[in-house]
């Protein structure tokens, strides 16, 4: 069952295009995690919090990542890490137009 993965945390930037610039290599580095479909990243520059959306194919994939970007983070001094690991349900997703797996 695919596993949607919410992180979200405490960040004073860099955001929108300086933050595309400064974290590229990072965006490859998850790009190339087993199990990943797709990850949308998330920022609020008004309330200083920025974190990502995650699409895993699997439970064992989505927990292998938690585990390593919650250390990454840590590396980082970010340990107010709100994350939310939930089984998506596929029939009803696929309904409301989800895009559930690679092309």
């Amino acid at each position: 069952m695919p596993r949607l993965v919410s992180i979200e945390f405490s960040c004073d930037g860099p955001f929108g295009a300086e933050a595309a610039a400064a974290y590229a290599e990072l965006a490859e580095d998850i790009a190339a995690e087993d199990g990943l479909i797709w990850k949308v990243w998330t920022e609020d520059p008004r309330t200083s919090v920025a974190g990502g959306a995650y699409l895993f194919a699997d439970e064992e994939s989505a927990e292998r990542y938690i585990h390593k970007h919650t250390q990454r983070l840590g590396s980082f001094g970010i340990t107010d890490a709100r994350i939310s690991n939930l089984g998506v349900n596929e029939q009803l997703s696929a309904t409301t137009f989800a895009v559930l797996q690679r092309d």
